[in-house]
């Protein structure tokens, strides 16, 4: 039972990353292209970042839970609890991530944030990686 719970609060713990990379991250986009760090550019975080919200944005359209949100509720019940946390770690990290509104308001809100992280790509795009280049090797003769 304790291993369920252990699982449940690794979710949590990874779902509020999951959030923390979207929200920090642009933060640290904007942050970056104003001081000038390159790292910020890089191509496949910039994609992995937009990709993020635009997952949050699709299940949000399409009304679906959140599948690390349904994967907690099944391991807090199934190691004997209720649907959502009632300890140390899935409680804060619940309070810090989940609020109160309508579903509609965090479509609107997620679909606005996604928005400020397009013109951002759009207006600083981030660097393409080079192509590779192929040794060439030298035959004898």
């Amino acid at each position: 039972m304790a291993w369920w719970h252990l699982l449940a609060d690794c979710v949590v713990v990874f779902h509020a990353a999951y959030v923390a990379f979207v929200v920090f991250g642009f933060a640290a986009i904007l942050a970056g292209t104003a001081l000038g760090w390159r790292w910020v550019g890089n191509y496949h975080f910039r994609a992995a970042h937009m990709a993020a919200i635009l997952l949050v944005c699709i299940e949000a359209f399409v009304g679906v839970t959140c599948p690390l949100t349904t994967l907690e509720n099944y391991l807090r019940v199934k190691s004997g609890g209720a649907g959502y946390p009632g300890d140390f770690i899935g409680y804060w990290a619940h309070r810090m991530i989940f609020y109160q509104a309508p579903p509609w308001m965090f479509t609107a809100l997620y679909v606005a944030f996604a928005i400020m992280v397009g013109v951002v790509f759009w207006l600083v795009p981030p660097q393409r990686p080079a192509p590779k280049r192929v040794a060439q090797t030298r035959l004898p003769g």
